[in-house]
């Protein structure tokens, strides 16, 4: 009975150092993955669509109208730039088209990461580096990820409501 004791004894203490004398290795740091690197860079004009937004509450056809083939949308492109670490730095409109919003400039995201809320992050564009006079949000619909497409919404409005909008359904060029 008494070497049963002991050979528990002995056992468990071999146990406790076993698992007790083990440092745990979580790796180094890492810096997380943000939405920027997922949306800077060059993307191309796929579609895009005008979208009446009062014709569209109120059930009135046709409230929408594809305009990439209309004023050389098809030469559209955007270059939102990012530096070294990631961080958005200038954006630039390519292509002769009508610009729907200032045509360059700077831009940062509202939010780097993925909200947990039905909230759309948001693409504010900027007219100076400091990043103090807005000109225009652009609502991103969707984020690209396992396909390289990515959808912006520009929205106007007028005291607060929405009237008309324009999707611009963009696809990777870099």
């Amino acid at each position: 009975m008494k070497s049963l004791r002991l050979k528990i004894l002995l056992l468990g203490l071999s146990l406790v150092c076993f698992w007790g004398c083990n440092k745990t290795d979580d790796g180094s740091y890492t810096t997380p993955i943000t939405l920027y690197e997922k949306v800077g860079g060059s993307w191309s004009l796929k579609s895009l669509k005008m979208v009446d937004e009062f014709a569209k509450a109120n059930e009135i056809k046709p409230d929408e109208q594809n305009l990439e083939s209309f004023f050389n949308y098809q030469d559209f492109k955007l270059l939102l730039n990012l530096d070294q670490t990631m961080n958005p730095t200038s954006y630039k409109v390519e292509g002769n088209v009508p610009p729907l919003f200032e045509p360059s400039g700077y831009w940062e995201l509202s939010s780097p990461f993925q909200p947990t809320t039905a909230n759309a992050v948001r693409i504010k564009l900027y007219s100076d580096a400091s990043k103090s006079k807005l000109t225009q949000e652009l609502r991103l619909t969707s984020i690209p990820g396992s396909t390289s497409d990515m959808q912006v919404q520009l929205v106007r409005s007028s005291e607060g409501t929405a009237y008309l909008s324009y999707i611009f359904n963009l696809t990777a060029t870099n």
